[in-house]
């Protein structure tokens, strides 16, 4: 076993062996959840599909919400740094997993979890989206501004979870929505 070691955001550092079957369940759960939605995903189901024993996958995910809930983690994480302004910004974490709308609805779901480990998530994506639309606000950033924003970001989520409107769809309200909250941009 490698002595090199990568820190997991709600586990303790894990060995570069361990990493590899976090980065299989989280792989596995995305295909598990393509094939058998939200509802028929299991975290024993998406074990067996990652080839690890169930045992192990508990191991690191508590629940199907946490181990969802830290695929969108991994994605937002994996943005490049901010470029753009802050409907740019917007769009990009509205376009996470748009593409995928089954993965779309579970994230939404497995969000609003109450599992320990889904609120400790929830908090950092909080945080990772705060920080990404203050960057793209520059120096200054009205503190109302960017929490109108994040409400913004959050309402259109669940307004998409709920099937209201697509994913795809809520980038571009979301893009409206800035521009009534910033109407000098």
């Amino acid at each position: 076993m490698s002595g090199k070691l990568t820190t997991e955001p709600t586990r303790r550092r894990l060995t570069e062996r361990q990493a590899d079957t976090v980065r299989r369940l989280t792989d596995a759960a995305v295909d598990e959840v393509r094939e058998a939605g939200y509802e028929g995903l299991t975290v024993r189901n998406v074990a067996k599909r990652a080839g690890v024993a169930p045992a192990t996958a508990y191991t690191y995910f508590a629940s199907k919400n946490h181990l969802i809930t830290e695929v969108f983690w991994r994605r937002l994480s994996a943005l490049p740094p901010v470029t753009g302004d802050v409907v740019a910004v917007l769009r990009e974490i509205a376009l996470l997993v748009s593409d995928e709308p089954e993965l779309a609805a579970a994230c939404t779901t497995a969000m609003l979890g109450t599992d320990p480990d889904v609120r400790e998530l929830r908090v950092r994506i909080g945080l990772a989206i705060r920080r990404r639309l203050e960057e793209a606000l520059g120096d200054g950033a009205d503190p109302k501004v960017v929490g109108a924003l994040e409400l913004a970001y959050a309402g259109a989520l669940v307004h998409a979870g709920m099937g209201y409107t697509s994913y795809a769809r809520m980038a571009d309200r979301l893009a409206e929505m800035a521009e009534l909250i910033l109407p000098d941009s």
